[in-house]
């Protein structure tokens, strides 16, 4: 198994995430609601990147031409954070809803161009062997008992 393939599969289990607290944003009462549903996409979101950053893009620095596409990443997961971070700060219930859904909108177009773009580069820029690798050190990296990163 690549990477990529790994990548792509956490894409597809978190849209569906996604897709529960669309459902959900209509029904919430509080901003405290709201907050708890940030916190759940904040920790997946985090850990996503960390994967990204750590082993897959960090393959990509040496490519200078595809610097571009890396800066629009970094400024993409620095984006949703910030929508994330600010549902705990909203003033009202609304707010928080649609800061949410900013987020929601945001990490789906995000990973649209993850898999139309960088992750095809990848593959083309990386070795076989070398996409193989970086999945066997996420999957080594993520065993039950392992440390954290």
């Amino acid at each position: 198994m690549k990477i990529t393939e790994i990548l792509v599969a956490e894409h597809r289990v978190m849209l569906r995430v996604f897709d529960q607290i669309d459902r959900t944003l209509p029904s919430l009462a509080t901003q405290a609601e709201a907050g708890m549903l940030a916190h759940i996409m904040e920790g997946m979101l985090e850990g996503h990147a960390k994967t990204e950053t750590e082993l897959a893009y960090l393959a990509l620095d040496h490519v200078l031409e595809e610097k571009g596409r890396l800066d629009r990443l970094h400024e993409e997961h620095e984006e949703i954070d910030a929508s994330l971070r600010r549902v705990h700060s909203a003033g009202c219930c609304a707010e928080a809803q649609q800061l949410l859904g900013a987020a929601i909108v945001a990490s789906r177009r995000h990973f649209l161009f993850e898999e139309q773009s960088v992750f095809p580069l990848l593959e083309q820029v990386l070795q076989e062997d070398t996409l193989n690798e970086l999945a066997s050190a996420l999957t080594e990296r993520t065993r039950p008992g392992q440390p954290d990163g």
